[in-house]
């Protein structure tokens, strides 16, 4: 531990038990802290296969296993994160769940090829990330901060439309718009703002979740809720590796591997961002490389349990930077609730029976700050001709030609899984123009 601090108070057990990384504070105020940390994203986590298998029109059998198999991913990748194992894993007080980046983009396959092809895509895709961890010197040079703010501003633009598909009522939905979906979305939305905003320490923290209950309270009591999925599930079940299955198709593997690449921007991003908030410095290299190869081992490791990529999530970032918690033993304790909750099929079908448009109010507000976000980490470049070229056909291209399906309908299907994706081409935009453009450059305001 550091012995850098001269102030008493930075001096006292109590401040550094929670402040210093490699501390371990007492647990009756550990295990709170942890928790805190977990209630920050379960919703997030969860959704994600919830989203996905209803757009697969999965089976609740299959929806509540891959809800439980998220949890306990999500636990075992958090535990591998926060302690290490050997050169995996950042040692940082980083909480790991199920990535919305890859969302865009497996749902397509998941309704063209099926489940097991987005599985064994995203396997692949993890096998890519943990190379570029092991070799990130190399290729640091292409994530700069105008890539992966653009990048975090397409995620959250791109997921949008879910969000308001949910709140209508789910795909395919037979009464899509109906009143009662809008306003169990309406309820939710309110309910979360209002804490986000009002709400002070956890209950601004655990918004989206406070939100979430509030619209599924109501929707228990006019009837709108089914509880077939809960009575089918057991109270205890160790997640079985490929009960879904994986497939391996090119037309599958080709996009979710480049945006494997790619989100690697994201996940370097959340630890600088850990470190800057919470510890005032830049993490080494040590941390960015064991942090982004334990998010690639860990996505292969969710692909085998029937779970889609992992990341570290940046509604994390925010709450160490918030609260000065930068123990990563208290993010460990929260995985290990995270875990013991993925082995409880009755909690997973619990989340399964949650409405759709409930869901739809939670995530139009999660969407729109993972976009903020973005915007926020573009906030610090500067905005000169070179970085506004980058930004602009960056957003150009995920946005717009996902929305012209016939300027590329006569290309090969692997080129059209690409471009449907709509990160794939505005991340490689920016990616490629980061590199091209020339670096010297005015600003605007040095041209009038």
């Amino acid at each position: 531990m550091s012995t850098s601090d001269s102030s008493p108070e930075a001096n006292t057990p109590r401040v550094r038990s929670t402040r210093d990384v490699d501390a371990m504070p007492p647990l009756g105020r550990a295990i709170p802290l942890g928790i805190q940390h977990i209630l920050a994203m379960f919703v997030s986590n969860v959704t994600v296969p919830i989203i996905i298998a209803g757009a697969a029109d999965l089976p609740e059998a299959q929806t509540t296993l891959m809800i439980q198999a998220a949890m306990f991913v999500a636990g075992v990748a958090t535990l591998v994160q926060s302690l290490g194992l050997g050169p995996i894993g950042a040692r940082l007080p980083i909480v790991m769940g199920t990535s919305f980046g890859f969302v865009p983009v497996l749902i397509p396959i998941a309704v063209g090829m099926g489940v097991p092809a987005a599985l064994g895509a995203a396997l692949c895709g993890g096998v890519a990330m943990a190379l570029v961890g092991l070799f990130l010197p190399w290729f640091r040079c292409l994530f700069p901060p105008v890539v992966t703010g653009v990048f975090v501003v397409m995620i959250g633009t791109l997921l949008m439309p879910v969000g308001f598909a949910y709140a209508g009522g789910g795909f395919g939905a037979e009464d899509f718009g109906a009143p009662h979906h809008l306003l169990l979305a309406a309820l939710v939305l309110l309910v979360t703002l209002g804490l986000h905003q009002f709400g002070r320490g956890i209950w601004s923290e655990t918004a989206p979740l406070i939100g979430l209950l509030t619209g599924y309270g109501t929707a228990l009591v006019f009837g709108f809720v089914d509880f077939s999925s809960i009575g089918s599930a057991g109270w205890f079940a160790l997640p079985t590796p490929f009960a879904i299955g994986v497939e391996f198709h090119l037309s599958a593997i080709l996009p979710v591997v480049l945006l494997a690449v790619v989100t690697c921007a994201e996940s370097i991003g959340d630890i600088v961002g850990t470190t800057a908030g919470g510890m005032d410095r830049e993490p080494t290299h040590r941390e960015l490389s064991g942090g982004v190869m334990a998010d690639g081992l860990s996505s292969v490791f969710a692909a085998v349990f029937n779970a889609f990529p992992q990341i570290s999530f940046s509604q994390n970032v925010g709450i160490v930077a918030l609260t000065g918690v930068v123990s990563r033993f208290v993010v460990a304790i929260g995985g290990g609730f995270l875990l013991l909750a993925g082995l409880i099929p009755k909690l997973g079908g619990l989340v399964s029976s949650i409405p759709s448009a409930v869901l739809g109010g939670a995530v139009l507000i999660m969407f729109g700050m993972i976009a903020s976000a973005g915007i926020k980490m573009l906030s610090n470049i500067e905005f000169n001709k070179r970085n506004m070229v980058i930004i602009g056909i960056s957003l150009s291209a995920a946005i717009g030609l996902p929305a012209q399906a016939g300027l590329y309908a006569g290309y090969t299907e692997n080129v059209q899984a690409i471009i449907e994706s709509g990160l794939i081409p505005g991340a490689l935009c920016a990616i490629l123009l980061n590199l091209v453009l020339p670096k010297h450059d005015r600003t605007f305001r040095d041209d009038v």
